[in-house]
């Protein structure tokens, strides 16, 4: 009951975090948009077009955000997670096509230069629009690592990149105002363009990534550190570990090798307790399905269960648990 209250908080935490990242980021944008009406900029508008991307991708997570909370189903039993890769990936897309739009506005005012009306209002009012959303963004980023929601930490990733992409302008404009060489104006925004084009690529990468399951290493590593730390004599050898996240769910599977004169009573306490143990450490909901498997003769000089009456050789010494070994697909005595 307890993790289920706390699994409601962290959904309602994602929600009014995404919510808040939605309309202030709608101001900003309007904020933006008024900031190139002043000054006609190409680069304050680079800036204010990836704000409608901001708003866009802000509404787009919290319709994830709100299907990932669901509980597994019988459509969809191990949840509904697996929307926050897409939305990921749409935000990643959206970001490209930003990049591409702004090239061609500051394109246009490299080649055909024009003087920047109202500049030093402009400045003023990029300060307060890149310290909002520093704020925000590093708002979503919190939020996103303590719910363990991939969605707010890519929308809190991507609102920092406006937000040093602001100050990047910012910076530009002030040279552009010491010199008044113009055709600088529409040379920050292609620069710009091309730091957000980076991440946008980082985002579909990630995207990419989780939706076809690919191997986590930092994960993979804690769950070896966690068995070994807790590593009993019956636990003879692991292999076939294998683990992928959907949302804020942990999968996990892997073999665990067993003396196999063992009940079948006593090899269900085994997987119980190994389960409650990465359950506890891992936090969140963890769904670990641990295959009891029964140990065979070539495993007997790694095996230190000394009571077994079934060992043909002697013990030697436990095999190491290393990542290597753990997510092999065979048995390595």
């Amino acid at each position: 009951m307890a993790q289920d209250r706390e699994e409601k908080q962290m959904a309602r935490n994602r929600i009014l975090a995404v919510c808040c990242s939605l309309f202030v980021g709608a101001a900003l944008m309007g904020l933006k948009f008024y900031n190139y009406y002043l000054t006609g900029s190409a680069a304050i508008l680079s800036d204010a077009l990836e704000s409608i991307i901001n708003v866009v991708a802000s509404a787009f997570a919290l319709l994830s955000v709100i299907l990932a909370s669901r509980p597994p189903d019988p459509s969809h039993p191990y949840g509904h997670g697996k929307i926050e890769y897409f939305s990921a990936g749409f935000e990643g897309a959206l970001i490209v096509f930003a990049a591409l739009g702004i090239v061609h506005q500051g394109y246009q005012q490299i080649m055909v230069p024009h003087e920047l009306p109202n500049l030093q209002a402009g400045l003023w009012l990029l300060v307060v629009a890149g310290m909002v959303n520093l704020a925000l963004g590093l708002g979503l980023l919190h939020v996103g690592r303590r719910t363990r929601s991939l969605t707010l930490t890519a929308d809190g990733k991507h609102v920092l990149t406006d937000a040093w992409s602001t100050a990047g302008v910012l910076g530009g404009l002030l040279l552009v105002q010491q010199t008044r060489l113009y055709w600088l104006d529409g040379a920050i925004a292609c620069l710009m363009a091309l730091i957000i084009l980076g991440a946008g690529a980082q985002l579909l990468r990630h995207s990419f990534a989780g939706l076809m399951d690919a191997a986590d290493p930092e994960l993979l590593n804690e769950i070896v550190r966690l068995v070994s730390e807790h590593r009993r004599e019956n636990w003879i050898d692991i292999h076939r570990l294998r683990a992928w996240r959907s949302g804020n769910r942990l999968f996990l599977d892997f073999h665990l090798i067993l003396p196999r004169e063992m009940t079948l009573e006593d090899a269900h306490a085994e997987v119980m307790e190994l389960r409650r143990i990465l359950e506890a450490e891992l936090g969140g909901m963890v769904e670990a399905m641990i295959h009891a498997e029964p140990c065979s003769e070539p495993e007997c000089p790694i095996c230190g269960f000394d009571r077994c009456a079934l060992r043909t050789r002697p013990f030697k010494q436990r095999s190491p648990w290393v990542l290597e070994r753990l997510t092999s697909y065979f048995k390595a005595p």
